[in-house]
């Protein structure tokens, strides 16, 4: 598997209703996944090939739910982090997945 990574920062995390940071990180590194909050502290991580993703209608155009070890998380992603070429971090984040093996619901 090719090493393919992204990163993100800035990122707000849900759990359910629960705000577990609003500045975390999400960042795609070795074929891992890994939600970090504002200070580095892990919050959960696994292989890329056992996390989904996907983008839900009814939640707001620059969020994301993904599913790491069984638990669903909300991933907003927010203007801070796009790039030049003007690339949205929401859709990057999607094709890093699918593109290292991720699955996509």
């Amino acid at each position: 598997m090719a090493d393919v990574e992204f990163s993100a920062s800035g990122v707000r995390i849900e759990r359910f209703t629960r705000s577990l940071t609003r500045a975390g990180q999400v960042v795609v590194k070795d074929g891992r996944l890994s939600l970090l909050t504002s200070n580095g502290r892990e919050i959960d991580s696994a292989p890329v090939g056992t996390v989904s993703a996907r983008k839900w209608w009814f939640i707001a155009a620059d969020s994301v739910i993904a599913r790491v070890n069984g638990v669903r998380y909300r991933l907003t992603m927010g203007q801070r982090n796009r790039r030049r070429d003007g690339a949205a971090p929401l859709r990057r984040f999607l094709e890093t997945l699918r593109s290292a093996g991720g699955r996509r619901d």
